[in-house]
């Protein structure tokens, strides 16, 4: 097929792309500007590159058309990230493409009423980007329902070399790693049992892949993209400190306590990561799309950390 890729040089599309020209398709790419994808690959040289500020576009009311006119029979947006936006690009392919994929996210579930949990569960995200991209894929699942061939796939914390994987306290400071790598203490919050569900970004373009290769079984569906199972903080921590020939050495503290000496930053995302604690099946994409995930939570981090 011919297949625009919305956001293809950011860490779904490095792997996606090549792996869609491997299948034989004829991939258009879309990007923001001109940055290279994360890791060169042969196959883009045979990719078209269209290069459209998306935002800018849409508020002149002409990205829709623009990727209308590229006569694709598949889209994948991997960068939408409210329903305004996505109902701009669906009017404007609603009598042309054959299929439609959104990347969606874990995040819309919320905190977990039961573990694991599967894509019946309830949406209850809290933020903004969960609740809009819970709102997205309420709205694509509607119109998808009266026959736009709309898939919503929803990844865990992607990860993968070429930038920083979310960190055993659940935050992005590299310190971390340092500290587990030399050996040094690592305060975690609390009993560090929240967990993480990391999933490489190889893996994520394996989803994608099969999906669009089997729309009789994707459309109208969504689907978890994760690893197999998720990882503690502390098993995570242990895990990385004996990459490095140690024993990881470990200090427990209440939230209040452990928040004080870090930024605001890393405490905003550590109190997101620990308060949605995913623990999602991908059973469902095992069964219906044969998904099968090469890196499990931690060994995609490793994968990561190999090139940091």
């Amino acid at each position: 097929m011919r297949i625009t890729v919305i956001g293809a040089t950011g860490h779904i599309g490095t792997w996606l792309v090549p792996r869609l020209v491997r299948a034989g398709h004829s991939v258009v790419t879309v990007s923001r500007g001109d940055r290279e994808p994360y890791h060169p690959s042969s196959e883009w040289d045979s990719v078209e590159r269209v290069t459209i500020d998306r935002s800018r576009a849409e508020r002149e009311g002409s990205f829709g058309q623009s990727i209308t006119d590229m006569e694709a029979e598949a889209v994948i947006d991997l960068i939408c990230f409210d329903r305004a936006s996505a109902s701009h690009l669906v009017d404007a392919l609603r009598s042309q493409v054959k299929h439609f994929i959104h990347c969606g996210t874990l995040w819309v579930h919320g905190v977990p009423r039961t573990r694991p949990y599967d894509e019946t569960a309830p949406r209850e995200p809290f933020g903004e980007y969960g609740i809009r991209k819970a709102e997205i894929e309420n709205y694509l699942l509607d119109q998808s329902s009266h026959g736009f061939p709309a898939t919503i796939l929803h990844p865990g914390h992607i990860t993968g070399p070429g930038w920083d994987p979310i960190n055993p306290a659940g935050n992005l400071s590299r310190n971390v790693f340092e500290r587990l790598a030399y050996g040094e203490t690592v305060d975690l919050p609390d009993d560090g049992l929240a967990t993480l569900q990391h999933v490489h970004a190889d893996d994520v373009a394996q989803a994608f892949e099969l999906a669009v290769a089997q729309p009789h079984k994707s459309i109208g569906q969504s689907f978890h993209v994760a690893a197999r199972e998720p990882v503690t903080m502390r098993s995570y921590a242990e895990t990385v400190a004996s990459w490095f020939g140690h024993r990881a050495h470990l200090e427990f503290l209440p939230w209040e306590e452990w928040q004080r000496d870090k930024n605001a930053r890393a405490v905003e995302l550590t109190h997101d990561h620990m308060t949605h604690s995913p623990c999602a099946s991908i059973a469902k994409a095992e069964q219906i799309l044969g998904f099968k995930p090469r890196y499990s939570a931690v060994d995609a981090v490793r994968d990561a950390l190999t090139e940091m």
